[in-house]
């Protein structure tokens, strides 16, 4: 270090002396041509203008000399560094194996990098969720909920810390434009939802104040994919007609192309949200967002809220005055993310260490072809080349190569990052995303700043040495000492060590999800078909027309062939999200005044559901036909809700307030049945049941249990429903098996993503051990040839490329534990069934990699063992 730090003191010297040795001769030339000005102008009486003129002609020469040399010695230095370049592709190119095998590392590298960089930076740093709010009911420090339409008008009329707040209620709907209805996602919202995430209208109008009011003709927006799909074009999509539901709906505007989702909710159909005067606090399930005034602070947005919050209480809800409840400002990118934001923050660690990886590989790559070039470079010299002209003739092609894996990086960046879009997990603004040109020149400055720094070092390692001494002592003495090997080592223990951690996540993930997928959901999903069904509420406006079209279709579907049993129920297990809370407070547990009430799904299902779905009646009875809305309010629970609240037992016959409703009657345990889930596999197992009555929902789901395989009975069940309204969309027809394997689609994509980008940190370690022996082999071949000649056997020649092999791998290893233990500890919540620093999980991918390095390990010794000492001496 402190002969490298001299060596740069005396080149800055010399580099100064030179500089100055320069301006002395230009200040030299210029006083020689005024001395000789004013010399003309007093002895021949010519002007200044001449005189200098003359004077410089007199010196003519002497300048142009000066000039011609300067320009010289620039166009040289061009013409030299063309040269390089030439040079630098024909012998990339008389290498096509190692300039291959580089530039595909470089641009898988680059290319993951990029393409994973700039989605996560149009997910997480989207500048739309800028002063963007998401206001939620803070139920405890933990949990959260969703609002009410008395919450919504509360704070729209009391607040003063937005400058615009919106609604937006989101779910889906039978869709039709003249054609047969398909059942899509809508969000029905307000004005002021469109206002405060600033979107308009790439064709027509938004919506305004004066379409919320009950009556006014009812309005919607469109996205750009729908209107062209079902209304021919987006340009002529205004003023014509979709019906929601059975409700018809004049388009007045067409979203912008690539909208599809707002503020997380997505959807193809925006109706208007028309809130009629409320007569009780519930229902609750609106999503509320505001955008903060520029003076305003989330601070002073909590206290403002706080306030609306004892007026809301004060008025509809006096029992929780004063209570921990309260409505709670929370940015909108953490609420819509949630989760997700700690996986994409370890999505982009795990490209950053590929990334790196990729770069310790060709780094060695690289050494390893400079130090087999080290005779050519100590030849230069001894004929006469400078240092500077060996530093660029090497550096060249190291560029050279990191550029052209930085231009294929970016095409395969594009690539990736469009693969990205169409099969990752489903995040918000992802379809938006666009390859970030910072990412790629980020990427590529690594790669670069790599290849300058490992193409240099094999003339530090020409400074260190006499050349002719070099030249006499052989190819066995270029390049083949100890820092050489150590540089090596470094970048092969460096790879193992960045290699683990990603595979611990990988690994980790991978856990969780088998994990996961073993889930017991609670109940029998062979031979059960689903279907979902939105009845229009044009054609079905009143609780007795529900009722009429059900007990017209549970028949018809009974008396279909392979039918066993028909259910019907509000909620679709294993993922209902929360759309069917409710909550309650136990008469003989009530909850302390202003205290939140606990929450539990809370499904209205008809009796047939439980057969259906095969829950067994573990105590009580199950809903009959008496059980309507004209006698008393009656529930059955889940076996984890019986636990839970009575762990004593006996949870049949307690009663219960329902919704808050103080004055409704009590409501009555009836039975307790096994458990289901309906908060995803991974959520709690609680479950509350009330029995289907004349104010049956619109929404519900058909479960139907089979003799033989479902959709062998589907297509029969779909010409039934069709023979009872045709106008009922049908297209969400399922089977529970397929539901529940899309129930951990998002932890799969997860999985599978970061699996993969362990997979090539596994592959480029292994490649970068296997380069590093195969190398060493070679420089050995005379070393090795004497062993055997004086009786070494194959396996201990075997076992000495092995165990030098593997002691990097150990190292590596050992390095890569430590940094593993740390990482990990972020993807807690991440986890199902596992913990972050799992030892059963560390202890095998540590194997793994193991394997991997032994593998890359046995290859280079089998060679070794295989030398023939005859021909190794030859060569020598």
């Amino acid at each position: 270090m402190t002969s490298w730090w001299h060596r740069l003191r005396r080149l800055a010297r010399a580099l100064v002396r030179r500089d100055a040795l320069e301006r002395e001769l230009a200040a030299e030339v210029q006083l020689h041509v005024a001395l000789e000005t004013e010399e003309r102008m007093r002895v021949r009486g010519v002007d200044q203008v001449e005189a200098r003129r003359q004077a410089l002609v007199a010196f003519g020469g002497i300048a142009r000399f000066t000039e011609e040399h300067r320009d010289a010695r620039g166009v040289r230095w061009l013409e030299e560094t063309v040269q390089d370049a030439r040079y630098a592709a024909r012998s990339l190119r008389r290498s096509l194996t190692f300039t291959t095998s580089s530039v595909l590392v470089l641009a898988l590298g680059i290319g993951s990098t990029t393409a994973v960089f700039s989605a996560v930076n149009t997910v997480l740093f989207d500048a739309r969720y800028e002063r963007l709010v998401v206001i939620v009911q803070q139920l405890s420090p933990t949990s959260v909920g969703t609002l009410s339409a008395v919450d919504f008008r509360a704070i729209e009329e009391q607040q003063r810390s937005f400058s615009d707040v919106g609604a937006v209620r989101w779910g889906e709907a039978g869709v039709s434009a003249g054609g047969e209805p398909e059942r899509v996602r809508i969000g029905t919202a307000t004005s002021g939802f469109f206002r405060a995430l600033g979107v308009r209208p790439r064709h027509g109008r938004s919506i305004e104040p004066a379409d919320e009011v009950v009556g006014a003709p009812r309005v919607a927006l469109v996205s750009q994919a729908s209107a062209v799909r079902r209304l021919g074009s987006d340009t002529s999509a205004v003023g014509r007609s979709v019906n929601v539901d059975g409700i018809a709906h004049t388009v007045i505007g067409v979203l912008p192309a690539g909208v599809h989702e707002l503020a997380g909710v997505r959807a193809e159909v925006w109706p208007v949200l028309q809130l009629a005067h409320p007569t009780r606090r519930g229902p609750f399930g609106m999503r509320v967002i505001g955008r903060l005034r520029d003076e305003a602070t989330m601070a002073g947005a909590t206290r403002d809220l706080a306030t609306v919050t004892d007026r809301i209480f004060e008025t509809w809800d006096p029992a929780s005055r004063g209570g921990t409840v309260r409505l709670t400002p929370v940015p909108m990118r953490a609420e819509v993310l949630g989760n997700a934001k700690t996986m994409l923050a370890l999505f982009a660690g795990a490209v950053g260490l590929v990334l790196l990886i990729a770069v310790a590989n060709v780094a060695s790559l690289m050494l390893v072809r400079a130090v087999g070039r080290m005779r050519e470079i100590h030849l230069r010299a001894v004929l006469g080349a400078s240092r500077a002209r060996l530093v660029r003739l090497i550096v060249t092609e190291s560029v050279l190569l990191s550029l052209i894996g930085a231009v294929a990086g970016f095409v395969l960046g594009a690539l990736g990052l469009r693969a990205l879009i169409e099969l990752g997990p489903r995040l918000p603004n992802l379809s938006s995303a666009q390859l970030d040109l910072r990412a790629v020149c980020f990427a590529s400055a690594v790669a670069l700043l790599a290849g300058v720094i490992v193409g240099a070092y094999p003339v530090a390692l020409l400074l260190r040495r006499q050349a002719a001494g070099a030249l006499q002592g052989g190819d066995r003495t270029i390049g083949a000492g100890r820092a050489t090997h150590g540089a090596r080592s470094v970048f092969v223990v460096a790879q193992f060590a960045l290699a683990l951690p990603l595979l611990a996540i990988a690994g980790l993930l991978l856990n969780s999800f088998v994990r996961m997928q073993r889930v017991d959901p609670g109940f029998d999903p062979s031979r059960l078909l689903t279907i979902r069904v939105s009845l229009p509420a044009g054609q079905y406006p009143a609780d007795s027309d529900v009722a009429r079209y059900w007990s017209r279709a549970i028949p018809t579907l009974a008396d279909v062939p392979g039918v066993v049993t028909v259910g019907l129920g509000s909620s679709m297990p294993p993922d209902d999200h929360g759309s069917s809370l409710n909550n309650f407070d136990l008469i003989d547990h009530p909850v302390a005044p202003g205290t939140a009430q606990p929450m539990s799904p809370w499904p209205t299902v008809n009796a047939a559901y439980f057969g259906a779905l095969a829950l067994p009646l573990l105590d009580g009875r199950l809903f009959t036909p008496a059980d309507t809305g004209a006698s008393a309010p009656v529930v059955v629970v889940s076996r984890s809700w019986a636990r839970r609240f009575y762990p004593e037992g006996n949870a049949v016959g307690r009663t219960l307030i329902s919704g808050g409703c103080v004055e409704c009657p009590r409501t009555t345990v009836i039975g307790v049945v096994g458990d289901a889930r309906y908060d995803g596999l991974d959520g709690a197992t609680d479950a509350v049941y009330s029995p289907l009555s004349e104010g049956a929902p619109r929404d519900l789901n058909i479960f139907v249990r089979t003799t033989t395989s479902p959709l062998e009975v589907g297509g029969r069940l779909r010409i039934a429903l069709r023979a009872v309204d045709p106008s009922v969309p049908l297209d969400d027809m399922a089977t529970m098996d397929d539901r529940l394997y899309a129930s951990i689609a998002q932890p799969r994509h997860w999985t599978t993503l970061l699996g993969s980008f362990a997979a090539a940190a596994l592959v480029l370690a292994a490649v970068g051990i296997f380069g590093m022996l195969s190398y060493t082999v070679s420089s050995r071949r005379r070393e090795i040839g004497v062993r055997v000649a004086l009786g070494a056997r194959r396996h201990a020649v075997v076992g000495l490329v092995v165990r030098r092999g593997m002691a990097h791998a150990l190292i590596g290893i050992a390095c890569g534990l430590g940094a593993a233990l740390v990482g990990t500890r972020w993807m807690s919540a991440s986890l199902f069934g596992v913990s972050a620093t799992d030892p059963v999980t560390l202890a095998a991918v540590s194997a793994l990699l193991l394997g991997a390095a032994f593998v890359a390990c046995w290859l280079p010794a089998r060679r070794a063992a295989a030398i023939d000492p005859l021909e190794a001496m030859r060569a020598e």
